[in-house]
């Protein structure tokens, strides 16, 4: 006896198929889901991580400009402080000042030349008188600029000719003359020595 499937198997393999294909379909979309969030959230994480760093680094670089700008007013009144020190030691080595350049003036003044006036200006000193001939003006410059001396740089300004009368009968002929020099105060001039001899030293 012959028997004939009447039922629509083609049609229910095919549904099969296409339920088959469906549960693939929401598998791969929900397993890329799952990897689509775990990408998102490792991301996240290395977002706050990096964060983190950055606000640590900006803690850290507050801190650090805050002692950047303890050091700057340290370094400013350090040298305010030095500055003082300075304008003291400067007012001490100047208080014998006016002294000193008297005496070192009759010292490096040579025979036939008398000053007639003497008028210091911050380190620069002008010198006004009167010599025998303009040699003995010469001779003043050398001594002067001679390395023994804290008076240092003499410039001449002028020199003219005149005449001095020691007597009704006795008129002599000068020269009359303005320069200028330099002065070192006295410690910085015996400090010169010194430093000569110790670059000596080294150099040999």
């Amino acid at each position: 006896m012959i028997r004939i499937n009447l039922l629509p198997h083609r049609e229910a393999a095919r549904k099969r198929r296409r339920d088959n294909f469906h549960v693939l379909l929401g598998a791969c979309v929900l397993g890329g889901l799952a990897i689509a969030a775990a990408a998102y959230a490792g991301y996240q994480s290395q977002i706050a991580t990096q964060q983190a760093t950055n606000g640590y680094l900006q803690a850290e670089i507050g801190k650090l400009e805050s002692d950047i700008k303890e050091i700057s007013t340290l370094q400013s009144e350090i040298a305010a402080l030095r500055a003082r020190q300075q304008a003291v030691e400067d007012l001490q080595g100047d208080r014998n000042l006016p002294v000193h350049l008297l005496n070192e003036l009759a010292r490096q003044l040579p025979d036939g030349v008398y000053l007639t006036s003497v008028r210091q200006e911050n380190q620069r000193v002008t010198l006004q008188g009167m010599a025998q001939s303009n040699e003995r003006v010469s001779e003043l410059l050398r001594n002067l600029g001679s390395t023994g001396s804290w008076l240092t740089r003499p410039e001449l300004v002028e020199i003219t000719y005149g005449t001095v009368a020691m007597t009704p009968r006795d008129i002599r002929r000068v020269s009359n003359f303005t320069l200028r020099v330099g002065i070192e105060r006295p410690v910085d001039a015996a400090a010169k020595p010194v430093a000569a001899a110790v670059k000596g030293r080294t150099g040999a």
